[in-house]
């Protein structure tokens, strides 16, 4: 059985190959090709942490995945990174154990990063002003590097929760190539911003409707489990069009999922990624609407980036 550590992983990944394995895995899962089983999620209330167990096999595949992801939210604090966990592929023949990857949460961050990449090709307006980023941790990095390659704007406003998180952004943004503005009201980089990405595990909004403005895109991936979100109801129920990973889990636990029962989207359409990569068309209609991507995170991207790895 293959065993890689961490570097070993990130030696061999290859963000455009990867991305290409995503939307094919996105297709697939719309395209009911994937069985892949409801999400376990575990809460750690006195470490501030929680885990969640995700699993994917893609029809006529030779393996499947199972992905132990977790995230300890005052490890920065000890040292330690907040994101842990591990890859397991699997024969999907024999059963055997083929591969462990100890990718320590990485491989996790790098697909949700990479698919925020694929939301900003279908949503992204023509004209960007500033982009905006909510959070200061893996994730907000990783997804500003990642836009690079799909939004020319180098105009940045970041918001955190310390002057300090934020001036240590400002610096990895910098290198990055952006001019950065850092603030600790989110609806002042609302107002500045026509892409926004929110990135962190929050349990009460941080956007209200009003800290938008029209022909704004927001990709939201903090809310991946129950009682998490970013942004206010009210918003979300404000957004003309919505792109969803999976219809179930997002309506069950993602971004969307409080204004859905409370039964304020009962005239939105709900679209899935795979559908629109599918018709390979863009899914914003025009540079006045709101839109809004909500990224919960699919076991199908976990099967996909083992492919990138493992080869």
């Amino acid at each position: 059985m293959l065993i890689l550590n961490k570097q070993q992983i990130l030696d061999k990944f290859d963000a455009d190959a990867v991305t290409l394995l995503l939307k094919e895995g996105f297709i697939a899962f719309s395209q009911k090709q994937v069985q892949m089983p409801p999400v376990q999620h575990l809460s750690f209330e006195q470490a501030n942490g929680d885990c969640c167990i995700k699993s994917g096999y893609l029809q006529g595949d030779n393996q499947f995945v199972v992905k132990v992801s977790g995230g300890f939210y005052d490890n920065p604090a000890q040292g330690l990174a907040s994101n842990q966990g591990l890859m397991m592929a699997f024969s999907a023949l024999t059963g055997e154990a083929q591969a462990i990857l100890l990718d320590e949460g990485w491989l996790t961050a790098l697909r949700t990063a990479l698919a925020g990449r694929i939301v900003a090709e279908l949503c992204a307006p023509q004209h960007i002003n500033a982009i905006g980023i909510i959070g200061t941790g893996m994730q907000a990095r990783l997804h500003l590097m990642y836009l690079k390659s799909v939004i020319s704007c180098r105009q940045l406003w970041v918001w955190g929760r310390s002057e300090t998180a934020l001036e240590e952004y400002r610096q990895y943004a910098e290198e990055e190539g952006f001019g950065v503005n850092t603030t600790l009201d989110a609806a002042e980089l609302g107002h500045h911003c026509q892409f926004i990405v929110t990135t962190t595990p929050s349990r009460e909004a941080i956007l209200q409707a009003t800290d938008v403005q029209p022909g704004t895109h927001i990709t939201a991936v903090g809310a991946d489990g129950a009682g998490k979100h970013e942004l206010a109801p009210e918003l979300v129920a404000k957004a003309d069009k919505i792109l969803v990973d999976s219809w179930a889990q997002c309506t069950e636990f993602g971004e969307i999922s409080s204004a859905f029962q409370q039964r304020l989207l009962a005239h939105h359409i709900l679209t899935e990624m795979g559908t629109v990569l599918a018709q390979g068309i863009p899914f914003r209609d025009n540079d006045q609407q709101i839109t809004l991507a909500d990224l919960t995170g699919l076991g199908i991207q976990d099967v996909q980036i083992v492919k990138g790895i493992l080869g």
